[in-house]
């Protein structure tokens, strides 16, 4: 049984796959199906138990019911060793591939369950009287990218990146309580990331949570994808990236992360999603076999509330639907966002929040303006499951660009001098389900006479989304 639900008869998923695979041992699903009863009992579908712990801490004795498996659970990753990580503070990095205690609330210690339960009874006293919670959620393409594995970080130690320094001030000038960061390089013992924590802190916006699972961005396929006659071009990886972890996310926040309970399903592959438009004549043939479905990734993240409920991430970041191969990032940006709905819907063998969620990140779409196929955004956004606030911004209303159709306040992305794009868009979203009530929403796009204007103008061409919810 998964926190979302039971799940006793998992169906095939077999096609899924994920490429750590190693031979000459048992799948999950290869155990399910010989009958055991105990591994159906405990199929999470992309979670990554509390109990499944690849490396126990002292005096762990718990034993996970997968210790003789494949990590792959069925293609989808379970943040095992070199996938996933997260983090308690600025100061005190949790690399999920060791064992931290003491002196750390993060998994493998003997101890993490009182330790949490000691969190949310302190939060829940905190909070006061039972009623609403507030919280402000955002998602930022920050464009914290380099060109070099370890530059982010070691530009975010520096302190000195006036680009960096910018994303920081917009960040504090937001104060979310829950961030999603997009076009953020990822590395597997987080230095980059708990940099980052420092840096904000140091403005007064702390997050002392953060996760990320490593994204796909930057992982070879070794296949020629763009027809550029090379196979290790950034182009030619799983997602665009000029090395493992480019362009990738992070979930920073002040509320405790449940990363034992976050799902990642970005070992995907793209074919497996129902009614796919999976663009078999502008890809190599190989290409269905290996090609997920995820740019960045598809991740489900369970944040911990003051009264001990969850409210459920959905992140993810797509690909543009532009440049090389131009139908296959048209056809796959529109799969990207259509897989949201397929998931909310039950079509695919995953146990979907059914209340207290909210859908984020960069969809790269927008519904009324630029090229792509808009049809499963403009889906998105009319689901009765979920609340489109519509935040806008002075800033985006005053660069209305001729030609224009959608509304431009509601412009997330400043690219109207960027030659391959020619306009301004909405392509940032902040989603919440339709039980939470969203009290307020904006983008943080200041009039061009605000003297703010230039740091976010400096911080990145994206600016900063954010939705104010009550969750009763």
């Amino acid at each position: 049984q998964n926190a979302a639900g039971s799940r006793l008869d998992p169906p095939d998923f077999g096609r899924l796959r994920d490429d750590r695979h190693r031979s000459g041992r048992k799948t999950l699903a290869q155990r399910a199906k010989s009958g055991d009863l105990e591994v159906k009992r405990q199929a999470t579908w992309g979670m990554s138990d509390e109990d499944d712990i690849a490396v126990a801490g002292p005096g762990d004795a718990r034993k996970s019911a997968y210790a003789d498996l494949d990590d792959d659970r069925l293609g989808f990753p379970a943040g095992q060793p070199f996938h996933a990580w997260y983090c308690h503070g600025a100061h005190r990095p949790d690399d999920r591939r060791q064992a931290s205690c003491p002196g750390s609330i993060g998994r493998g210690c003997a101890s993490t369950s009182l330790i949490r339960a000691f969190v949310i009874a302190a939060l829940a006293v905190l909070a006061g009287p039972a009623g609403a919670e507030s919280l402000r959620i955002a998602t930022y393409n920050a464009n914290l990218s380099r060109q070099g594995p370890g530059l982010l970080a070691r530009d975010l130690a520096a302190g000195r990146d006036p680009q960096i320094l910018a994303v920081a001030q917009v960040i504090a000038k937001a104060r979310p309580d829950v961030l999603l960061v997009t076009e953020f390089d990822w590395d597997a013992k987080g230095t980059a990331l708990a940099a980052f924590q420092t840096l904000l802190a140091g403005v007064g916006a702390e997050l002392p949570f953060a996760f990320a699972f490593q994204p796909n961005t930057g992982l070879a396929t070794g296949l020629d994808l763009d027809g550029d006659g090379a196979l290790n071009g950034a182009r030619d990886a799983q997602g665009y990236g000029r090395f493992s972890g480019h362009r990738g996310m992070a979930i920073l926040s002040r509320l405790p992360i449940n990363g034992a309970e976050a799902r990642d399903f970005s070992a995907m592959l793209w074919r497996d999603l129902p009614g796919a438009a999976f663009p078999s004549g502008d890809l190599p043939a190989a290409a269905a076999d290996i090609l997920r479905l995820s740019t960045t990734g598809h991740w489900d993240v369970p944040l911990t509330l003051a009264d001990g409920r969850s409210l459920h991430l959905l992140a993810w970041s797509a690909t543009p639907p532009a440049f090389q191969p131009l139908q296959a990032n048209i056809a796959r940006n529109h799969d990207e966002a259509g897989f949201w709905t397929a998931y909310l819907n039950g079509a695919l063998p995953l146990m979907a929040p059914t209340s207290r969620f909210v859908i984020l990140g960069d969809a790269n779409t927008d519904v009324a303006d630029g090229s792509g196929n808009r049809a499963a955004m403009k889906a998105l956004l009319s689901d009765h499951r979920l609340t489109d606030p519509a935040p806008k911004s002075p800033g985006g209303a005053g660069v209305a660009l001729p030609g224009k159709v959608g509304d431009p306040a509601l412009d997330t992305a400043d690219w109207a001098g960027n030659r391959s794009v020619n306009d301004n868009l909405r392509v940032d979203y902040v989603l919440p389900s339709a039980d939470l009530t969203a009290t307020g929403a904006g983008v943080i796009w200041p009039s061009a006479e605000d003297p703010f204007a230039a740091i976010v103008a400096a911080a990145s061409p994206h600016r900063l989304v954010w939705v104010d919810v009550e969750i009763p």
